[in-house]
């Protein structure tokens, strides 16, 4: 005699592995779709530039760039901003594994070498160190976007010729944006400069950040 018992069990259980693979679906495409519309991520990896030297974070270039993109959309790009005062380009190097890991970048703007070159290393190290942070972000899936840096005249021609330019020659190779150095347009107002010479004051940060919007903006896609 057939047992019914056994194929309603059997029916049963198809029924509920049936329920199961939905909910798996369902969860999956959440999952999916949280992704596609969570807050992009712009990691700002510089020195001190970036970070504020002398000054709150808060009050810095991208806290508010930040600020300014937050309020126009709030689910749009976040800036993080991984700039720590006195870094060099290796220094940025070692940091960067752990960023990527921890915030999944779409792009990093690498604001890197001033301290390399304001210490006279070697250009061929500096831009060894750099060539290396932008593999890392590519092998990271994420948009190296390199800053042009440029050192002050004092340091002699020969070396600031051959330091400045490093980034060109690496946005070619690697196709990537150079986007222009925001220090030439603070350097145009002394007062915007702090008594140092090489730092821009806290007065100068929301020029900065205005300026730095427009140069970002189409490299983003806002």
């Amino acid at each position: 005699m057939m047992n019914f018992q056994n194929i309603f069990r059997r029916r049963g259980g198809c029924r509920r592995d049936a329920i199961q693979r939905h909910i798996y679906i369902l969860l999956l495409l959440g999952l999916l779709s949280a992704r596609a519309f969570a807050a992009e991520t712009l990691l700002v990896l510089g020195d001190s530039l970036s970070a504020g030297y002398r000054m709150p974070a808060a009050s810095a270039w991208p806290a508010l760039l930040n600020e300014q993109w937050q309020k126009a959309s709030p689910d749009g790009i976040t800036i993080v901003n991984a700039s720590i005062s006195g870094d060099t380009a290796s220094q940025g190097l070692a940091r960067l594994p752990a960023l990527l890991q921890q915030h999944q970048p779409r792009w990093v703007l690498i604001e890197m070498g001033g301290n390399d070159g304001l210490r006279g290393f070697p250009p061929p190290t500096i831009e060894q160190d750099l060539t290396t942070i932008i593999n890392q972000v590519k092998t990271a899936n994420a948009q190296p976007l390199l800053m042009q840096i440029r050192l002050p005249a004092n340091y002699g021609q020969r070396y600031t010729t051959t330091f400045s330019a490093i980034y060109p020659r690496l946005a070619q190779q690697f196709s990537i944006p150079l986007v222009p150095f925001f220090m030439e347009q603070v350097y145009l107002k002394p007062e915007w400069m702090q008594d140092d010479g090489i730092h821009p004051t806290r007065e100068a940060q929301p020029f900065i950040a205005d300026w730095m919007a427009k140069q970002l903006k189409p490299l983003v896609n806002l």
